[in-house]
């Protein structure tokens, strides 16, 4: 019964983000669609500019390329990491649920759900860490 819900939901939620993501497109709305089209690429050319005035801000902050960079990266990671930590606390609790009948599944969902979260607070503490240890490295 348990697999039967679990499998509704994700059925039901791909259908959701499947009526949520796309969208029709009809022959009188041409000149709509590319007003959208110019609009949405100068949306990502402002984006793309922003990361690139992000990354300049590293660069000047640490004083070095290489470090500035490094440290961007990381705050990426950081917060890259936290929608994956979601999705992977979700798959391995689907794992301890599965596990109420197999047990191996039980003790791979607790290994999963151990493991990632330590990934994510490793991801989140590291780039306190570089910012720490290039500062006072450099006293």
């Amino acid at each position: 019964m348990k697999k039967i819900i679990i499998m509704f939901t994700v059925v039901l939620l791909i259908v959701m983000a499947y009526c949520a993501f796309t969208t029709k497109v009809y022959a009188e709305d041409n000149n709509s669609i590319i007003s959208e089209v110019t609009k949405e690429q100068g949306n990502l050319i402002k984006l793309k500019e922003n990361q690139a005035k992000t990354l300049e801000e590293y660069k000047v902050k640490y004083g070095s390329d290489s470090y500035g960079l490094t440290a961007y990266i990381l705050h990426v990671v950081q917060v890259y990491s936290i929608p994956f930590c979601f999705l992977g606390i979700i798959i391995s609790t689907i794992y301890r649920i599965i596990g109420a009948r197999h047990l191996e599944n039980a003790e791979k969902g607790l290994g999963m759900i151990v493991a990632v979260v330590t990934l994510t607070v490793i991801c989140q503490v590291l780039p306190l860490v570089f910012a720490l240890v290039v500062k006072l490295g450099r006293e």
